[in-house]
C-alpha cells in the first residue's frame, strides 16, 4: 500500500495532534523523538523524515534544521502550525 505525498502530510498531521501538546494559537508542538518512537508513526510512515520534510516544503510545519536524524534530533520541536483562520462573512 502506498500513499501519495498528500495523503501522507494529512496522517502526519493528524498524528502530531494525537501525540503533540495543543498551543494558545492552535499550533501543536511535539518532539521528533516522540514522533519517531511511535508505533503507530511507525506502521504509518516509511519515511517519516521524508515525510516532515515534504510537510515542511508546504508550510504544515516547523522544525529547525533539514534533515531530523533519530537520537541525533530526538528533541527537536517539530510545530504543526495552525490552520488559517477562516473569516466568516
Amino acid at each position: 500500500m502506498t500513499m501519495n505525498v498528500e495523503e501522507e502530510v494529512e496522517r502526519l498531521q493528524e498524528e502530531i495532534k494525537r501525540l503533540g501538546e495543543p498551543q494558545q494559537d492552535g499550533s501543536y508542538k511535539v518532539k521528533f523523538g516522540v514522533l519517531f518512537n511511535d508505533d503507530r508513526c511507525a506502521n504509518i510512515f516509511e519515511a517519516l523524515v521524508g515525510t516532515l520534510r515534504a510537510a515542511k516544503k508546504r508550510k504544515i510545519v516547523a522544525y529547525d534544521g533539514e534533515l531530523l536524524l533519530q537520537g541525533v534530533h530526538d528533541n527537536v520541536e517539530i510545530t504543526l502550525k495552525a490552520p488559517p483562520a477562516v473569516t466568516t462573512v
